[in-house]
């Protein structure tokens, strides 16, 4: 079985393991084995460090105290799946370097969060993403977004920990079952004992062998075939490296702008509102040091992308010199990169068991975050805000057994993944539908103002039908036509990980078709702008609802949680053209409780942190009670 809807390519389980699949050797066992063994010593060191000292905020948020470099390389871990590990390298293999300008992205996909999110999320101390939506908005927003984030992970962890496990049984002949309980256990275990603290110090740990697995993998294959210079040649030979693509068409899978440009979206919903990587911004010890780790993701980033591109090329070199056999040849993309290793390290004890490591690592970092972020919003927005009572050791303890519980969930979607066949592919897809109506929820109650809290439904709901409209119309259709899609619909996620991405350029072998016509051509646009469209679907339909329903008028207005656009783009203009606009400022009545406002702004001044808003007495205030104001933006 493929791990994705493929008519190309015959399932994994008809593959004949026993005339091709290495035998793993005994130090590649070893090897394997330290890293589980590792992974699970770190969380029991946490987990038994201050035993009986602990409180919920250590466990869900490791005390706010985690320091720039580690939580920078938890986040870089959590985008680095097992998925992209196996999927990136192929991409480039069939396709040539054109994906290698998703990089252009990175710079505002990450530039935007921390100066946007990371401020508004910091400063109102937050825990979970979806307490913002409770504090713009209301409790049914809060759960609307929480209940839409479990159901996207939920579909997703199962998939990702029998995904690999599944390819890796196809190539080498590797336990299956052994391997997806094995994995399953350990990061259940120390993901729950541990907590978020011992789930970052993992990730570092695990980030460290997956660079070094895939550096290995670069260094021996270039060796083989004659060294990097003559790789790049081979692939300018062959015309893989790829130049600029400057086609507009948001049709076509890759070009620039896809990759630079709707890569923007797919990184806002990833590192902007997922609460997996929120979540470690949130645990830094000061708003300094969260930004800071997202500037340290960019160049780790970039340096993940150059080397899985780079293993892509190699293999592509070596395999022009030893071609596939007619099996390998026969094989699914995803498990290319498998083979292509398997063959290379063979001769070379310990190597192969450390690149399944490095493989693993992937899985390992991607399923412990899903299980703490799962956990904490489940433990933050749908049962302390009905049982407040809950002393901290009882908390504590029913934290761990949601993480617990969380796991063996997992263990059961692995199951069901197993038995699933061609609607495999369908929740994979699932899991990347919803990143972009999350987005937009949380950019309409950011950005906007007047949005209020049945915009905020309205324009979720219709996010997440027109989602899954597209994505699930883009499957059907092409199983139906008995081909597989020019283009995956898949919007980005995230995750915790890359798998959008990959899920489209690997899972899936790809073929030429006519040009489609009518709802096929709505449905092959590219995957790379759905989180662009759905998010913008969310925040348009949020606006007129809002609009109609009468905004904000009469509702309660936190300050805290709005951004202020306009103002901060407008303070970049020429100091005449403010003068000019100065006059064009608009208002809304709001009722803003003023317990909200720092002390400053309470006793009358009109600024706060550089954010010009204007407010005026709307009436006397009421014993126990704050005043109520006006709430106005100006135009500066």
């Amino acid at each position: 079985m493929s791990l994705g809807v493929s008519t190309s390519a015959p399932p994994l389980t008809t593959l004949d393991r026993s005339s091709t699949a290495p035998i793993f050797s005994t130090v590649d066992y070893v090897v394997f084995a330290l890293l589980l063994l590792f992974s699970l010593a770190i969380g029991l060191y946490h987990a038994c460090r201050g035993w009986g000292r602990h409180t919920v905020g250590q466990l869900l948020m490791a005390d706010r105290k985690m320091s720039c470099f580690p939580v920078a390389l938890s986040l870089l871990a959590t985008f680095q799946s097992a998925v992209a590990i196996l999927g990136v390298p192929s991409e480039i293999f069939r396709f040539g370097t054109q994906y290698w300008f998703l990089g252009c992205c990175y710079f505002l996909g990450l530039l935007i969060p921390a100066h946007v999110f990371i401020p508004v999320f910091y400063r109102l101390h937050l825990t979970s993403t979806y307490e913002y939506l409770e504090l713009r908005f209301n409790k049914v927003v809060r759960i609307c977004g929480t209940m839409t984030f479990i159901f996207q992970m939920v579909i997703y962890m199962g998939v990702v920990l029998y995904a690999p496990s599944l390819a890796l049984n196809a190539v080498t002949g590797f336990d299956l079952w052994l391997s997806v309980l094995t994995l399953g256990i350990v990061c259940t275990i120390y993901t729950a004992l541990g907590g978020l603290k011992a789930v970052i110090w993992t990730d570092v740990f695990q980030t460290l062998v997956m660079f070094l697995g895939q550096v290995a993998v670069i260094i021996v294959g270039s060796a083989k075939v004659g060294g990097m210079g003559h790789v790049w040649d081979v692939a300018s030979q062959h015309g893989l490296i790829s130049g600029i693509d400057l086609n507009p068409d948001p049709f076509v899978r890759h070009t620039f702008w896809t990759l630079a440009f709707g890569g923007v979206f797919m990184m806002l919903s990833l590192y902007g509102v997922n609460q997996a990587q929120v979540q470690r911004y949130l645990s830094a010890h000061t708003e300094k040091t969260a930004v800071l780790s997202c500037y340290a993701v960019f160049p780790c980033q970039q340096i993940a992308l150059c080397i899985s591109c780079l293993i892509g090329l190699v293999m592509f070199a070596y395999y022009q010199e030893f071609p596939l056999s007619s099996q390998q040849a026969q094989a699914a993309p995803d498990q290319f990169v498998l083979y292509f290793v398997m063959d290379l390290l063979k001769g070379l004890p310990g190597l192969p068991g450390l690149f399944v490591a490095c493989l693993f690592s992937g899985s390992l970092s991607t399923i412990s975050s899903a299980f703490n972020s799962l956990a904490t919003v489940t433990m933050e927005d749908l049962i302390q805000p009905w049982f407040p009572e809950f002393c901290e050791t009882r908390a504590i303890l029913l934290s761990r057994s949601l993480a617990f519980g969380y796991g063996l969930l997992c263990l059961g979607m692995a199951y069901i993944s197993s038995q699933m066949g061609p609607l495999l592919q369908a929740a994979i897809s699932i899991f990347g539908m919803v990143g972009g109506p999350l987005l937009g929820l949380f950019c309409l109650g950011m950005f906007f103002p007047c949005a209020n809290p049945p915009g905020a439904i309205v324009g979720l709901v219709v996010g997440l039908i027109m989602a899954f409209w597209i994505g699930i119309g883009s499957i059907v259709t092409s199983m139906g036509s008995g081909k597989a899609p020019s283009s995956l619909n898949v919007s980005s996620f995230s995750l915790p990980s890359n798998l959008t991405i990959t899920t489209v350029t690997t899972l899936m072998p790809l073929t030429t078709l006519s040009r489609p016509t009518g709802l096929q051509r709505f449905y092959s646009l590219s995957y790379l702008w759905y989180s662009a469209h759905n998010s913008t679907t969310v925040i348009v339909v949020g606006l007129i609802v809002s609009l109609l329903t009468g905004g904000m008028r009469g509702r309660t207005l936190n300050p805290k949680t709005i951004y202020p656009v306009l103002p901060r783009l407008l303070a970049l203009l020429p100091l005449s053209c403010q003068k000019r606009l100065c006059c064009r400022s608009h208002s809304q009545d709001v009722s803003v409780d003023t317990s909200l406002f720092p002390e400053k702004l309470r006793n009358g001044e009109l600024q706060d942190s550089g954010d010009k808003w204007a407010m005026a007495a709307d009436g006397p205030s009421q014993e126990g009670l704050s005043p109520t104001f006006v709430l106005q933006e100006t135009s500066l």
